[in-house]
């Protein structure tokens, strides 16, 4: 049987997961201060993205994503390996974005692809330090 205090750790992680998913499609950034360190390091570079600290990803995220009509970051699949303290997770994302070209016409981009995760806990609890993403494909109809 899965010791209690394992069970919580991977319940709070996968709530942290998804409080990104919705932090990033509702575009409430400030809900990432409760998902990152502060000092995380973030690589997006593999969807077309950039990566650098925390702070200047989430100012990023804030000028790019709402120049899309409609996200929808999709997790699953997460592998989690704990470690006390630590944990590193890989995680399935699918996830259709929305735009709207200067007809009108929307066009959907799905994208495919993992993020490889670095936890640590915190006084506040779980938190991503480091977050690489892994493309897997992009399409668009």
């Amino acid at each position: 049987m899965m010791p209690l205090q394992e069970m919580s750790d991977r319940l709070e992680i996968q709530d942290l997961l998804a409080r990104y998913s919705f932090a990033i499609d509702d575009h409430d950034w400030d809900v990432l201060d409760e998902v990152f360190t502060s000092d995380a390091h973030i690589d997006y570079t593999a969807a077309g993205g950039i990566k650098g600290a925390y702070p200047e990803i989430k100012a990023w995220l804030a000028s790019v994503l709402p120049l899309f009509v409609l996200t929808q970051h999709l997790t699953a699949t997460t592998a989690l390996d704990l470690a006390g303290d630590t944990a590193r997770a890989r995680t399935i994302l699918f996830n259709p974005m929305v735009s709207r070209d200067d007809a009108g016409a929307e066009h959907v981009m799905f994208v495919g692809l993992r993020y490889r995760d670095e936890l640590v806990r915190t006084t506040a609890g779980w938190r991503i330090a480091r977050r690489v993403e892994e493309k897997g494909y992009m399409t668009s109809v």
